[in-house]
């Protein structure tokens, strides 16, 4: 109503004569990287390190536009410039770097499954750069190399954990170029802690024994997916996992059952997954490589332990057994001579050192298992280098 009374006529505007306001831009932020997970309706989010890779609330938004446009697969570390919105606080606006590299130049990378497999073909040497008699005693007996999808079978208190420990460290000072991972599933906090201290250079990924089983898988497939994208882009990659047997507990915890149960409680589908993520192990022929070195427990008094470890056994190429006899003795590294091997060994040693070593197993077999151990580590204490070791074995060379 306007003075005296009369209304105000309102004169609507032809539509041409309309102003629009214009828009508030949005706020831009500082630039945010993470690794990309995809869902089903080809958004995603950026999983940060420090989180594990697990979902958080101020996780930065992944537009399905950005998706389709740069052909972003899940695991990749993703970076670029964000802003506020999406339904996430942040989202982001553009996609700067890929895997470090210009986003165009990564689209056309091969996929990870379609990968051709190749045996093993480089030793990581890990005993005489680092002068460690435990190390030394793992080349001579279950050399390691880029591919390799190890089995460390371990009973309580052996010390697979140190061997595991000395094992990453030799990676990270000899070998730079190659990805180091660690994922502890099921794991005492005080023992992550140890390990996030002892790695310095690599990455390692946390599920302790205080959180659900589903976050235990969640970290597990993140871990694999990226080890999988950076085997695409060529790299080396390490992994080792504490432990198999722990992972495959935690899946047949979280996961939907069959309703066919097997022995020791298992349900009939619970291997899946475990067994897909060790089998991820491979050398390729066109581009990287990856190492898994995963623990099995045995002996922990549980029949379903004792099942997952059969179900294990004789999918890798390389076995480490740890001997309990050995350990209760406190004779370290506690290795079963006899049980521990690595199929194809020629493929990573030469000729020479393979037939000093097949010696060497004839003379250690003949003796009891303490007393072998016991021989090998005073004999490698005296000397700088195995090949030092090895001359003492005659070599036939007609043989």
């Amino acid at each position: 109503m306007v003075e005296g009374g009369e209304p105000r006529v309102e004169v609507e505007r032809p539509r041409e004569e309309r102003v629009r306001e214009p828009r508030p831009e949005r706020e831009a932020l500082a630039p945010a990287s993470g690794m990309l997970v995809v869902d089903k309706g080809h958004t995603g989010y950026l999983r940060r390190f420090e989180n594990d890779l697990l979902g958080a609330n101020d996780d930065v938004f992944v537009p399905q536009s950005l998706v389709t446009r740069y052909k972003l697969r899940d695991g990749s570390l993703i970076e670029g410039p964000i802003v506020r919105g999406g339904p996430s606080k942040h989202q982001l606006q553009d996609v700067t770097t890929v895997d470090g590299q210009n986003p165009r130049e990564v689209t056309n990378l091969p996929v990870f499954k379609r990968l051709t497999s190749i045996d093993p073909d480089f030793h990581y040497a890990v005993g005489d750069p680092s002068g460690d008699v435990n190390l030394m005693i793992l080349d001579l007996l279950c050399p390691i190399g880029r591919g390799t999808r190890g089995l460390l079978v371990a009973p309580p208190r052996s010390g697979k954990t140190i061997l595991m420990r000395k094992f990453a460290k030799a990676i990270e000072d000899h070998y730079p170029d190659v990805e180091l991972m660690v994922l502890l599933v099921d794991e005492r906090p005080e023992e992550a802690t140890e390990w996030k201290r002892s790695v310095s250079r690599g990455h390692v990924f946390v599920s302790t024994n205080d959180e659900l089983a589903e976050r235990h898988c969640q970290v597990a497939e993140a871990v694999q997916l990226r080890a999988q994208r950076l085997v695409e882009l060529g790299k080396d990659v390490v992994l080792l996992l504490d432990s198999i047997t722990r992972l495959a507990r935690a899946y047949n915890t979280a996961q939907a059952g069959s309703g066919r149960t097997m022995s020791g409680g298992i349900d009939s589908r619970t291997m899946e997954k475990p067994k897909a993520f060790f089998g991820s192990a491979r050398n390729t022929e066109t581009a990287g490589s990856l190492t898994i070195l995963g623990t099995t427990l045995v002996d922990t008094g549980s029949r379903m332990d004792q099942v997952i470890f059969e179900e294990f056994k004789g999918t890798g190429n390389m076995e480490l057994v740890l001997s309990r006899r050995l350990s209760d003795r406190r004779i370290f590294p506690a290795i079963d001579i006899e049980k521990s091997g690595t199929r194809k060994e020629e493929k990573l040693i030469s000729a020479r050192k393979l037939k000093q070593i097949h010696i060497l197993r004839r003379v250690l077999a003949k003796m009891n298992p303490y007393e072998a151990m016991e021989l090998l580590i005073t004999k490698l204490e005296d000397v700088e280098k195995i090949e030092d070791f090895l001359k003492r074995f005659e070599v036939d060379p007609e043989a």
